[in-house]
Protein backbone atom coordinates (compact mmCIF):
# COMPACT_ATOMS: atom_id res chain seq x y z
CA UNK A 1 0.00 0.00 0.00
CA UNK A 2 1.19 3.44 0.96
CA UNK A 3 4.57 3.62 2.60
CA UNK A 4 4.20 1.92 5.48
CA UNK A 5 6.50 3.56 7.98
CA UNK A 6 4.80 1.46 11.21
CA UNK A 7 7.86 -1.18 11.18
CA UNK A 8 10.18 -1.03 14.54
CA UNK A 9 14.18 -0.77 14.30
CA UNK A 10 17.15 0.54 12.91
CA UNK A 11 18.13 -0.37 9.13
CA UNK A 12 21.31 -0.63 7.32
CA UNK A 13 22.26 1.82 4.55
CA UNK A 14 24.00 5.53 3.49
CA UNK A 15 23.43 8.84 5.10
CA UNK A 16 21.80 9.33 8.61
CA UNK A 17 19.60 6.74 9.69
CA UNK A 18 15.78 7.41 10.84
CA UNK A 19 14.94 4.55 13.15
CA UNK A 20 10.34 3.86 13.60
CA UNK A 21 8.80 2.19 16.63
CA UNK A 22 5.56 0.16 15.14
CA UNK A 23 3.30 3.85 15.47
CA UNK A 24 5.94 5.59 12.90
CA UNK A 25 7.00 7.50 15.67
CA UNK A 26 10.90 8.51 15.47
CA UNK A 27 13.04 7.64 17.74
CA UNK A 28 16.07 9.49 16.68
CA UNK A 29 15.38 12.69 14.55
CA UNK A 30 18.01 13.37 11.74
CA UNK A 31 20.87 15.36 11.82
CA UNK A 32 19.89 18.57 10.75
CA UNK A 33 17.77 19.69 12.81
CA UNK A 34 14.27 21.55 12.35
CA UNK A 35 15.80 23.59 9.60
CA UNK A 36 17.12 20.52 7.55
CA UNK A 37 13.30 18.76 7.96
CA UNK A 38 11.54 21.90 6.02
CA UNK A 39 14.45 22.23 3.62
CA UNK A 40 13.80 18.40 2.76
CA UNK A 41 9.59 19.29 2.64
CA UNK A 42 10.97 22.35 0.05
CA UNK A 43 12.50 19.85 -2.35
CA UNK A 44 10.18 16.74 -1.57
CA UNK A 45 7.00 18.94 -2.62
CA UNK A 46 8.78 20.19 -5.56
CA UNK A 47 9.52 16.83 -6.78
CA UNK A 48 5.74 15.62 -5.79
CA UNK A 49 4.80 19.04 -7.90
CA UNK A 50 6.47 17.40 -10.93
CA UNK A 51 5.07 14.02 -10.58
CA UNK A 52 1.51 15.38 -9.96
CA UNK A 53 1.47 17.90 -12.55
CA UNK A 54 2.29 15.61 -15.70
CA UNK A 55 -1.04 14.49 -16.09
CA UNK A 56 -2.88 17.79 -15.88
CA UNK A 57 -0.30 19.62 -17.79
CA UNK A 58 -0.86 16.50 -20.85
CA UNK A 59 -4.63 17.40 -21.49
CA UNK A 60 -3.77 21.16 -22.93
CA UNK A 61 -1.38 19.31 -24.88
CA UNK A 62 -2.98 16.40 -26.49
CA UNK A 63 -3.96 18.39 -29.76
CA UNK A 64 -0.76 19.78 -30.48
CA UNK A 65 0.83 16.15 -29.75
CA UNK A 66 -1.97 14.89 -32.23
CA UNK A 67 -0.35 17.48 -35.25
CA UNK A 68 3.12 16.84 -34.24
CA UNK A 69 3.14 13.16 -34.06
CA UNK A 70 0.30 12.39 -36.48
CA UNK A 71 -1.02 10.43 -33.80
CA UNK A 72 -4.48 8.98 -33.46
CA UNK A 73 -7.28 9.37 -31.10
CA UNK A 74 -6.39 6.16 -29.33
CA UNK A 75 -2.65 6.95 -29.18
CA UNK A 76 -3.81 9.63 -27.97
CA UNK A 77 -5.98 8.48 -24.69
CA UNK A 78 -2.75 6.22 -24.12
CA UNK A 79 -0.62 9.13 -23.77
CA UNK A 80 -2.96 9.66 -20.78
CA UNK A 81 -4.07 6.37 -19.89
CA UNK A 82 -1.17 4.84 -20.00
CA UNK A 83 0.81 6.89 -17.39
CA UNK A 84 -1.68 6.24 -14.62
CA UNK A 85 -2.10 2.88 -15.62
CA UNK A 86 1.72 2.01 -14.54
CA UNK A 87 1.61 4.16 -11.90
CA UNK A 88 -1.42 2.00 -10.33
CA UNK A 89 0.09 -1.29 -10.68
CA UNK A 90 3.63 -0.09 -9.04
CA UNK A 91 2.31 2.00 -6.25
CA UNK A 92 2.52 -0.83 -4.00
CA UNK A 93 5.51 -2.44 -5.04
CA UNK A 94 7.11 1.24 -4.68
CA UNK A 95 6.36 1.79 -1.29
CA UNK A 96 7.39 -1.61 0.16
CA UNK A 97 10.94 -1.50 -1.94
CA UNK A 98 11.29 1.58 -0.06
CA UNK A 99 10.39 -0.08 3.02
CA UNK A 100 13.00 -2.79 2.08
CA UNK A 101 15.83 -1.35 0.39
CA UNK A 102 15.62 2.47 1.52
CA UNK A 103 13.14 5.32 1.26
CA UNK A 104 15.92 7.64 0.53
CA UNK A 105 17.50 5.33 -2.39
CA UNK A 106 14.28 4.35 -4.00
CA UNK A 107 12.91 7.95 -3.93
CA UNK A 108 16.20 8.75 -6.11
CA UNK A 109 16.32 6.39 -7.96
CA UNK A 110 12.42 6.78 -9.26
CA UNK A 111 13.25 10.79 -9.38
CA UNK A 112 16.27 9.99 -11.42
CA UNK A 113 14.09 7.07 -13.63
CA UNK A 114 10.97 10.03 -13.70
CA UNK A 115 13.57 12.70 -15.59
CA UNK A 116 15.19 10.19 -17.87
CA UNK A 117 12.36 9.13 -19.20
CA UNK A 118 10.50 12.55 -19.47
CA UNK A 119 13.49 13.64 -21.30
CA UNK A 120 12.51 10.55 -24.11
CA UNK A 121 9.23 11.96 -24.20
CA UNK A 122 10.49 15.43 -25.16
CA UNK A 123 12.41 13.82 -28.09
CA UNK A 124 9.93 11.22 -29.19
CA UNK A 125 9.72 10.98 -32.64
CA UNK A 126 6.21 9.20 -32.89
CA UNK A 127 3.81 7.97 -30.73
CA UNK A 128 4.57 4.95 -30.28
CA UNK A 129 7.65 6.23 -28.68
CA UNK A 130 6.15 8.65 -26.37
CA UNK A 131 3.26 6.30 -25.14
CA UNK A 132 6.42 4.18 -24.06
CA UNK A 133 7.97 6.82 -22.14
CA UNK A 134 4.89 7.56 -20.64
CA UNK A 135 4.83 3.81 -19.32
CA UNK A 136 8.30 4.39 -18.15
CA UNK A 137 7.31 7.99 -16.57
CA UNK A 138 4.32 6.25 -14.59
CA UNK A 139 6.53 3.18 -13.52
CA UNK A 140 9.22 5.70 -12.21
CA UNK A 141 6.10 7.60 -10.72
CA UNK A 142 5.39 4.95 -8.62
CA UNK A 143 8.79 4.49 -7.12
CA UNK A 144 9.37 7.86 -6.48
CA UNK A 145 5.65 9.33 -5.16
CA UNK A 146 5.35 6.65 -1.99
CA UNK A 147 8.35 7.91 -0.72
CA UNK A 148 7.44 11.53 -0.20
CA UNK A 149 5.02 10.83 2.15
CA UNK A 150 7.28 7.79 3.85
CA UNK A 151 10.25 10.39 4.45
CA UNK A 152 7.90 13.15 5.72
CA UNK A 153 6.47 10.52 7.98
CA UNK A 154 9.73 9.55 9.66
CA UNK A 155 11.35 13.08 9.13
CA UNK A 156 8.99 15.06 11.14
CA UNK A 157 7.88 14.50 14.61
CA UNK A 158 4.09 14.08 15.50
CA UNK A 159 3.39 17.88 16.21
CA UNK A 160 4.65 18.65 13.23
CA UNK A 161 3.51 16.08 10.71
CA UNK A 162 -0.09 17.51 10.31
CA UNK A 163 1.78 20.75 8.75
CA UNK A 164 3.89 19.20 6.83
CA UNK A 165 1.11 16.90 5.39
CA UNK A 166 -1.02 20.22 4.81
CA UNK A 167 1.94 21.82 2.80
CA UNK A 168 1.93 18.86 0.44
CA UNK A 169 -1.56 18.68 -0.08
CA UNK A 170 -1.34 22.35 -0.43
CA UNK A 171 0.88 21.22 -3.22
CA UNK A 172 -0.95 18.79 -5.10
CA UNK A 173 -3.97 21.51 -5.09
CA UNK A 174 -1.61 23.65 -7.05
CA UNK A 175 -0.09 21.10 -9.50
CA UNK A 176 -3.91 20.65 -10.55
CA UNK A 177 -4.42 24.55 -10.91
CA UNK A 178 -1.48 25.34 -12.40
CA UNK A 179 -1.05 22.36 -14.71
CA UNK A 180 -3.04 23.08 -17.69
CA UNK A 181 -1.81 27.20 -17.61
CA UNK A 182 1.73 25.96 -17.61
CA UNK A 183 0.77 23.58 -20.40
CA UNK A 184 -0.69 26.25 -22.88
CA UNK A 185 2.39 28.88 -21.79
CA UNK A 186 4.82 26.69 -22.57
CA UNK A 187 3.65 24.96 -26.16
CA UNK A 188 2.23 28.97 -26.81
CA UNK A 189 5.86 29.89 -26.07
CA UNK A 190 6.91 27.36 -28.78
CA UNK A 191 10.46 27.09 -27.21
CA UNK A 192 13.08 26.17 -29.91
CA UNK A 193 10.07 25.86 -31.83
CA UNK A 194 9.46 22.19 -30.04
CA UNK A 195 5.80 22.78 -29.86
CA UNK A 196 4.62 20.28 -27.30
CA UNK A 197 7.60 18.80 -26.34
CA UNK A 198 8.70 21.58 -23.33
CA UNK A 199 5.88 20.10 -21.41
CA UNK A 200 8.08 17.14 -20.91
CA UNK A 201 11.65 18.75 -21.34
CA UNK A 202 10.64 21.10 -18.34
CA UNK A 203 10.87 18.34 -15.85
CA UNK A 204 14.44 17.82 -16.55
CA UNK A 205 15.81 20.18 -14.64
CA UNK A 206 13.66 19.97 -11.88
CA UNK A 207 14.39 16.47 -11.62
CA UNK A 208 17.70 16.59 -11.65
CA UNK A 209 17.80 19.03 -8.72
CA UNK A 210 15.81 16.82 -6.72
CA UNK A 211 18.26 13.95 -6.99
CA UNK A 212 21.53 16.25 -5.73
CA UNK A 213 19.78 17.64 -3.28
CA UNK A 214 17.64 13.95 -1.83
CA UNK A 215 21.40 12.84 -2.15
CA UNK A 216 22.57 15.51 0.29
CA UNK A 217 19.90 16.26 3.07
CA UNK A 218 17.19 13.46 2.69
CA UNK A 219 18.27 10.90 5.81
CA UNK A 220 17.56 7.82 4.91
CA UNK A 221 15.11 5.32 6.55
CA UNK A 222 13.26 1.73 6.44
CA UNK A 223 11.78 -1.26 7.99
CA UNK A 224 13.66 -3.77 8.93
CA UNK A 225 11.03 -6.53 9.00
CA UNK A 226 9.50 -5.39 5.60
CA UNK A 227 7.44 -8.04 3.90
CA UNK A 228 8.71 -9.77 0.72
CA UNK A 229 7.66 -8.02 -2.15
CA UNK A 230 3.88 -9.70 -3.62
CA UNK A 231 5.35 -10.09 -7.15
CA UNK A 232 3.17 -12.61 -8.70
CA UNK A 233 -0.17 -10.37 -7.36
CA UNK A 234 1.71 -7.31 -9.25
CA UNK A 235 1.67 -9.81 -12.42
CA UNK A 236 -1.64 -10.73 -12.14
CA UNK A 237 -2.77 -7.61 -11.85
CA UNK A 238 -0.36 -5.90 -14.16
CA UNK A 239 -2.39 -8.31 -17.07
CA UNK A 240 -5.60 -7.74 -15.60
CA UNK A 241 -5.85 -4.17 -16.11
CA UNK A 242 -3.98 -4.51 -19.10
CA UNK A 243 -6.16 -6.69 -21.07
CA UNK A 244 -9.21 -4.76 -19.56
CA UNK A 245 -7.60 -1.41 -20.59
CA UNK A 246 -6.21 -2.42 -24.02
CA UNK A 247 -9.82 -3.13 -25.56
CA UNK A 248 -11.47 -0.50 -24.26
CA UNK A 249 -8.71 2.17 -26.17
CA UNK A 250 -8.27 0.07 -29.17
CA UNK A 251 -11.95 -1.33 -29.57
CA UNK A 252 -12.95 1.70 -31.81
CA UNK A 253 -9.94 2.06 -33.97
CA UNK A 254 -9.90 -2.01 -34.89
CA UNK A 255 -13.76 -1.69 -35.16
CA UNK A 256 -14.57 -3.80 -31.93
CA UNK A 257 -13.41 -7.53 -33.14
CA UNK A 258 -14.43 -10.33 -31.59
CA UNK A 259 -11.04 -10.82 -30.03
CA UNK A 260 -11.01 -7.92 -27.82
CA UNK A 261 -14.40 -9.09 -25.92
CA UNK A 262 -12.48 -12.05 -25.18
CA UNK A 263 -9.03 -10.37 -24.20
CA UNK A 264 -11.58 -8.29 -21.99
CA UNK A 265 -13.19 -11.25 -20.36
CA UNK A 266 -9.81 -12.61 -19.87
CA UNK A 267 -9.25 -8.94 -18.13
CA UNK A 268 -11.92 -10.27 -15.74
CA UNK A 269 -10.87 -13.61 -15.08
CA UNK A 270 -7.40 -12.61 -14.42
CA UNK A 271 -8.66 -10.11 -12.09
CA UNK A 272 -10.72 -12.48 -10.30
CA UNK A 273 -7.75 -14.57 -10.25
CA UNK A 274 -5.38 -11.99 -8.42
CA UNK A 275 -8.08 -11.77 -5.67
CA UNK A 276 -8.19 -15.58 -5.00
CA UNK A 277 -4.41 -15.69 -5.28
CA UNK A 278 -4.02 -12.39 -2.60
CA UNK A 279 -6.66 -14.40 0.30
CA UNK A 280 -4.28 -17.67 -0.62
CA UNK A 281 -1.63 -15.63 0.10
CA UNK A 282 -2.35 -13.33 3.49
CA UNK A 283 -3.84 -17.11 5.09
CA UNK A 284 -0.30 -18.52 4.76
CA UNK A 285 0.98 -15.37 6.52
CA UNK A 286 2.65 -14.18 3.93
CA UNK A 287 1.95 -10.15 3.18
CA UNK A 288 -0.48 -9.24 0.48
CA UNK A 289 -0.61 -6.69 -2.29
CA UNK A 290 -3.94 -5.96 -1.11
CA UNK A 291 -5.61 -7.65 2.17
CA UNK A 292 -8.61 -9.08 0.83
CA UNK A 293 -10.49 -8.88 4.43
CA UNK A 294 -10.60 -5.28 3.89
CA UNK A 295 -13.56 -6.09 1.62
CA UNK A 296 -15.59 -7.58 4.51
CA UNK A 297 -15.93 -4.20 5.37
CA UNK A 298 -19.38 -2.88 3.64
CA UNK A 299 -18.22 0.89 3.91
CA UNK A 300 -14.84 -0.33 2.44
CA UNK A 301 -15.78 -1.82 -0.52
CA UNK A 302 -18.54 1.05 -1.05
CA UNK A 303 -16.06 3.60 -0.67
CA UNK A 304 -13.82 1.71 -2.96
CA UNK A 305 -16.42 1.64 -5.75
CA UNK A 306 -16.75 5.43 -5.37
CA UNK A 307 -13.20 6.48 -5.65
CA UNK A 308 -12.83 4.05 -9.01
CA UNK A 309 -16.37 5.89 -10.49
CA UNK A 310 -15.41 9.38 -9.13
CA UNK A 311 -11.91 9.72 -10.45
CA UNK A 312 -13.22 7.19 -13.63
CA UNK A 313 -15.32 10.47 -14.30
CA UNK A 314 -13.21 13.53 -13.21
CA UNK A 315 -9.75 13.04 -14.89
CA UNK A 316 -11.42 12.37 -18.88
CA UNK A 317 -13.13 15.72 -18.00
CA UNK A 318 -10.66 17.34 -18.73
CA UNK A 319 -9.11 15.27 -21.89
CA UNK A 320 -12.52 15.42 -23.86
CA UNK A 321 -13.66 19.64 -22.87
CA UNK A 322 -9.64 20.00 -24.26
CA UNK A 323 -10.33 18.49 -27.14
CA UNK A 324 -13.42 20.03 -27.79
CA UNK A 325 -11.82 23.35 -26.78
CA UNK A 326 -9.15 22.99 -29.85
CA UNK A 327 -10.02 20.66 -32.37
CA UNK A 328 -13.71 21.58 -32.31
CA UNK A 329 -13.80 25.62 -31.56
CA UNK A 330 -9.89 26.19 -32.73
CA UNK A 331 -8.90 27.76 -28.77
CA UNK A 332 -4.73 27.51 -28.89
CA UNK A 333 -3.43 25.46 -25.99
CA UNK A 334 -2.97 28.64 -23.89
CA UNK A 335 -6.65 29.71 -24.22
CA UNK A 336 -7.60 26.06 -23.26
CA UNK A 337 -5.56 26.93 -20.29
CA UNK A 338 -6.82 30.21 -19.29
CA UNK A 339 -10.63 28.52 -19.77
CA UNK A 340 -9.96 25.48 -17.44
CA UNK A 341 -8.91 27.89 -14.51
CA UNK A 342 -12.06 28.21 -12.92
CA UNK A 343 -12.10 24.67 -12.11
CA UNK A 344 -9.35 24.71 -10.58
CA UNK A 345 -9.84 28.03 -8.86
CA UNK A 346 -13.43 26.62 -7.97
CA UNK A 347 -11.36 23.41 -6.35
CA UNK A 348 -9.23 25.41 -4.28
CA UNK A 349 -11.89 27.34 -2.31
CA UNK A 350 -13.85 24.22 -2.34
CA UNK A 351 -10.99 21.95 -0.88
CA UNK A 352 -10.45 25.28 1.74
CA UNK A 353 -14.33 24.76 2.65
CA UNK A 354 -14.41 21.09 3.19
CA UNK A 355 -11.36 20.97 5.95
CA UNK A 356 -13.31 23.29 8.06
CA UNK A 357 -16.92 22.12 7.32
CA UNK A 358 -16.41 18.69 7.03
CA UNK A 359 -15.52 16.88 10.56
CA UNK A 360 -18.67 18.88 11.52
CA UNK A 361 -20.99 17.51 8.42
CA UNK A 362 -19.35 14.09 8.06
CA UNK A 363 -20.48 12.24 5.07
CA UNK A 364 -22.76 14.70 4.30
CA UNK A 365 -19.93 16.60 2.81
CA UNK A 366 -19.39 14.59 0.17
CA UNK A 367 -23.33 14.23 -0.43
CA UNK A 368 -23.11 18.58 -0.55
CA UNK A 369 -20.22 18.24 -2.53
CA UNK A 370 -21.16 15.81 -5.53
CA UNK A 371 -24.14 17.46 -5.81
CA UNK A 372 -22.72 20.75 -6.23
CA UNK A 373 -20.56 18.81 -8.85
CA UNK A 374 -22.92 17.35 -10.54
CA UNK A 375 -24.93 21.01 -11.22
CA UNK A 376 -21.52 22.30 -12.49
CA UNK A 377 -21.23 19.25 -14.70
CA UNK A 378 -24.51 20.19 -16.30
CA UNK A 379 -24.22 23.54 -15.95
CA UNK A 380 -21.13 23.26 -18.65
CA UNK A 381 -22.83 20.82 -20.89
CA UNK A 382 -25.82 23.63 -20.70
CA UNK A 383 -23.61 26.19 -21.99
CA UNK A 384 -22.16 24.52 -24.61
CA UNK A 385 -25.69 23.60 -25.44
CA UNK A 386 -26.64 27.33 -25.70
CA UNK A 387 -24.01 28.78 -27.30
CA UNK A 388 -22.58 25.83 -29.68
CA UNK A 389 -20.62 27.06 -31.98
CA UNK A 390 -20.44 30.44 -30.45
CA UNK A 391 -18.75 29.30 -27.19
CA UNK A 392 -16.72 31.63 -25.90
CA UNK A 393 -14.38 31.47 -22.38
CA UNK A 394 -17.07 33.92 -20.56
CA UNK A 395 -19.85 31.46 -20.80
CA UNK A 396 -18.32 28.25 -18.80
CA UNK A 397 -16.99 30.17 -16.11
CA UNK A 398 -19.60 30.15 -13.62
CA UNK A 399 -20.58 26.20 -14.18
CA UNK A 400 -16.68 25.28 -14.37
CA UNK A 401 -15.92 27.30 -10.83
CA UNK A 402 -19.55 25.64 -9.72
CA UNK A 403 -17.63 22.28 -10.59
CA UNK A 404 -14.80 22.87 -9.08
CA UNK A 405 -16.09 23.80 -5.79
CA UNK A 406 -17.90 20.85 -5.46
CA UNK A 407 -14.83 18.98 -7.05
CA UNK A 408 -12.60 20.31 -3.96
CA UNK A 409 -15.89 20.01 -1.30
CA UNK A 410 -15.83 16.27 -2.45
CA UNK A 411 -12.69 15.34 -2.64
CA UNK A 412 -11.02 16.63 0.55
CA UNK A 413 -12.51 14.57 3.17
CA UNK A 414 -13.34 11.26 0.91
CA UNK A 415 -10.80 9.28 1.80
CA UNK A 416 -10.89 10.05 5.41
CA UNK A 417 -14.91 9.30 5.65
CA UNK A 418 -14.16 5.77 3.77
CA UNK A 419 -11.09 5.08 6.20
CA UNK A 420 -13.29 6.37 9.19
CA UNK A 421 -14.32 2.89 10.65
CA UNK A 422 -11.50 1.26 9.27
CA UNK A 423 -9.64 -0.86 12.32
CA UNK A 424 -6.09 1.35 12.88
CA UNK A 425 -4.59 -1.48 12.24
CA UNK A 426 -5.36 -2.22 8.34
CA UNK A 427 -5.87 1.85 7.95
CA UNK A 428 -2.41 1.87 5.89
CA UNK A 429 -3.31 -1.40 3.74
CA UNK A 430 -6.90 0.10 3.22
CA UNK A 431 -5.23 4.00 2.19
CA UNK A 432 -2.84 2.36 -0.08
CA UNK A 433 -5.67 0.49 -2.03
CA UNK A 434 -7.54 3.30 -2.35
CA UNK A 435 -4.74 5.44 -3.68
CA UNK A 436 -4.22 3.12 -6.23
CA UNK A 437 -7.85 2.79 -6.97
CA UNK A 438 -7.86 6.55 -7.77
CA UNK A 439 -5.31 5.49 -10.74
CA UNK A 440 -6.99 2.45 -12.04
CA UNK A 441 -10.17 4.51 -12.35
CA UNK A 442 -8.68 7.17 -13.82
CA UNK A 443 -7.04 5.05 -16.53
CA UNK A 444 -10.25 3.01 -17.26
CA UNK A 445 -12.21 6.46 -17.27
CA UNK A 446 -10.01 7.65 -19.81
CA UNK A 447 -10.51 4.92 -21.68
CA UNK A 448 -14.30 4.08 -21.53
CA UNK A 449 -15.45 8.16 -21.73
CA UNK A 450 -12.75 9.13 -24.55
CA UNK A 451 -14.05 5.98 -26.70
CA UNK A 452 -17.36 7.59 -25.91
CA UNK A 453 -16.81 11.37 -26.97
CA UNK A 454 -14.28 10.20 -29.64
CA UNK A 455 -17.12 7.21 -31.25
CA UNK A 456 -19.85 9.92 -30.91
CA UNK A 457 -18.26 12.09 -33.10
CA UNK A 458 -18.17 10.31 -36.28
CA UNK A 459 -22.07 9.06 -35.09
CA UNK A 460 -23.04 12.66 -34.70
CA UNK A 461 -21.49 13.43 -37.99
CA UNK A 462 -24.41 12.98 -40.48
CA UNK A 463 -26.68 15.16 -38.26
CA UNK A 464 -23.82 17.88 -37.96
CA UNK A 465 -23.71 17.83 -41.89
CA UNK A 466 -27.81 18.08 -42.79
CA UNK A 467 -28.01 21.09 -40.30
CA UNK A 468 -25.90 22.63 -43.44
CA UNK A 469 -27.05 21.33 -46.50
CA UNK A 470 -29.82 24.32 -46.79
CA UNK A 471 -27.52 26.73 -45.71
CA UNK A 472 -24.63 25.51 -48.72
CA UNK A 473 -27.22 24.59 -50.97
CA UNK A 474 -27.85 28.20 -50.82
CA UNK A 475 -24.20 29.54 -51.00
CA UNK A 476 -23.99 27.54 -54.17
CA UNK A 477 -26.99 29.02 -55.80
CA UNK A 478 -25.37 32.63 -55.27
CA UNK A 479 -22.32 31.26 -56.85
CA UNK A 480 -24.64 30.17 -59.81
CA UNK A 481 -24.09 26.46 -58.94
CA UNK A 482 -27.68 24.44 -59.01
CA UNK A 483 -28.72 21.24 -59.88
CA UNK A 484 -27.41 18.24 -60.33
CA UNK A 485 -23.79 20.13 -60.25
CA UNK A 486 -24.67 21.36 -56.55
CA UNK A 487 -25.97 18.53 -55.41
CA UNK A 488 -23.04 16.50 -56.07
CA UNK A 489 -20.83 18.85 -54.21
CA UNK A 490 -22.57 18.42 -51.39
CA UNK A 491 -22.72 14.79 -51.46
CA UNK A 492 -19.21 15.15 -51.67
CA UNK A 493 -18.94 17.27 -48.35
CA UNK A 494 -21.17 15.27 -46.70
CA UNK A 495 -19.27 12.01 -47.40
CA UNK A 496 -15.94 13.81 -47.01
CA UNK A 497 -17.17 14.89 -43.36
CA UNK A 498 -18.55 11.61 -42.61
CA UNK A 499 -14.89 9.91 -42.60
CA UNK A 500 -13.06 12.59 -41.41
CA UNK A 501 -15.21 12.07 -38.36
CA UNK A 502 -15.58 8.37 -38.25
CA UNK A 503 -11.74 8.26 -39.08
CA UNK A 504 -9.37 6.62 -36.12
CA UNK A 505 -6.31 9.04 -37.52
CA UNK A 506 -7.94 12.62 -37.22
CA UNK A 507 -4.42 14.03 -39.54
CA UNK A 508 -5.35 11.36 -42.48
CA UNK A 509 -7.52 12.59 -45.48
CA UNK A 510 -10.22 10.16 -46.66
CA UNK A 511 -10.22 9.76 -50.36
CA UNK A 512 -13.99 10.86 -50.07
CA UNK A 513 -11.78 14.14 -49.91
CA UNK A 514 -9.77 14.02 -52.30
CA UNK A 515 -10.02 16.40 -55.27
CA UNK A 516 -11.25 19.28 -53.71
CA UNK A 517 -13.80 21.64 -55.76
CA UNK A 518 -11.94 23.13 -58.64
CA UNK A 519 -13.80 26.61 -58.27
CA UNK A 520 -12.21 28.74 -55.55
CA UNK A 521 -15.23 30.76 -54.13
CA UNK A 522 -16.74 26.56 -54.28
CA UNK A 523 -14.11 25.78 -51.81
CA UNK A 524 -14.59 28.38 -49.84
CA UNK A 525 -18.03 28.12 -49.02
CA UNK A 526 -17.70 24.25 -48.43
CA UNK A 527 -14.57 24.68 -46.05
CA UNK A 528 -16.70 27.35 -44.13
CA UNK A 529 -19.63 24.88 -43.89
CA UNK A 530 -17.03 21.93 -42.43
CA UNK A 531 -15.65 24.20 -40.33
CA UNK A 532 -19.36 24.84 -39.05
CA UNK A 533 -20.26 21.31 -38.79
CA UNK A 534 -17.35 20.59 -36.95
CA UNK A 535 -18.03 22.87 -34.50
CA UNK A 536 -21.30 21.30 -34.24
CA UNK A 537 -20.40 18.16 -34.25
CA UNK A 538 -17.87 18.62 -31.36
CA UNK A 539 -20.70 21.02 -29.33
CA UNK A 540 -23.11 17.97 -29.66
CA UNK A 541 -20.33 14.86 -28.65
CA UNK A 542 -19.13 16.59 -25.78
CA UNK A 543 -22.77 17.49 -24.42
CA UNK A 544 -23.66 13.98 -24.07
CA UNK A 545 -20.28 13.08 -22.74
CA UNK A 546 -20.84 15.82 -19.86
CA UNK A 547 -24.05 14.41 -19.36
CA UNK A 548 -22.59 10.77 -19.13
CA UNK A 549 -20.08 12.12 -16.37
CA UNK A 550 -23.19 13.81 -14.54
CA UNK A 551 -24.57 10.30 -14.70
CA UNK A 552 -21.47 8.77 -13.25
CA UNK A 553 -21.40 11.64 -10.07
CA UNK A 554 -24.82 10.78 -9.37
CA UNK A 555 -23.83 7.34 -9.02
CA UNK A 556 -21.09 8.51 -6.81
CA UNK A 557 -23.90 10.13 -4.35
CA UNK A 558 -26.17 7.05 -4.21
CA UNK A 559 -22.67 5.31 -2.57
CA UNK A 560 -22.12 8.01 -0.33
CA UNK A 561 -24.94 6.34 1.64
CA UNK A 562 -23.45 3.06 1.82
CA UNK A 563 -20.84 4.60 3.31
CA UNK A 564 -20.52 4.93 7.80
CA UNK A 565 -21.91 7.83 9.59
CA UNK A 566 -19.30 9.81 11.32
CA UNK A 567 -18.57 13.20 12.02
CA UNK A 568 -16.97 15.53 14.96
CA UNK A 569 -15.39 14.46 17.82
CA UNK A 570 -14.85 10.80 16.22
CA UNK A 571 -13.32 11.70 12.63
CA UNK A 572 -11.07 14.38 14.56
CA UNK A 573 -10.23 11.37 16.49
CA UNK A 574 -9.73 9.10 14.07
CA UNK A 575 -7.59 11.72 11.65
CA UNK A 576 -4.87 12.33 14.88
CA UNK A 577 -4.38 8.58 15.24
CA UNK A 578 -4.46 7.75 11.51
CA UNK A 579 -1.42 10.51 10.93
CA UNK A 580 0.83 7.58 12.95
CA UNK A 581 -0.43 5.06 11.00
CA UNK A 582 -1.30 5.38 7.94
CA UNK A 583 -1.05 8.02 5.26
CA UNK A 584 -3.30 9.74 3.38
CA UNK A 585 -2.80 9.97 -0.19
Amino acid sequence: MLPNVGRPGPGPGPGPEVETDAASRIRKVPTGGSRQRWLVLGFLRTAAFMQLVDVSIVTVAVTSIQDGLDAGYAQVQWVLAGYTLAFAVLLVTGSELGDRFGRKRVFILGTAAFTLASLQCGAAGNAETLIAARLLQGLAAALMYPQVYAVIQVTFPPRRRGTAFGILGGVIGLAAITGPLVGGLLIQADLFGWTWRPVFLVNIPVGLLAVVLAARFIPESRATDAGGQDLTGVLLVTAGLALLVYPLVQGRELGWPAHLFVMAGAGVAVLALFGLYERRREGRGRTPLVRTGLFRNRGFTSGLLLILVFYGAFLPFFLVFSVYLQSGLGYSALRTGVAVLPYALGSGIGSGVSVALAPRLGRAALQIGLTVLIAGTLGVAWAVHVWGTGLETRHVFLPLLVAGLGFGFTVTPLVTLILARIPLADAGSASGTLTTAQQIGSSIGIAVLGAFFFGLLGSQADAATADEVPGLRAELAALHLTGDAAQDVIDEFRSCFHDRAAATDPTAVPASCRPAPADAPVRQVVAAATTRALHTDFAESVQRTLLLQAVLFAGCLVLVFALPKVRGRELSEFEEKSQDATIIG
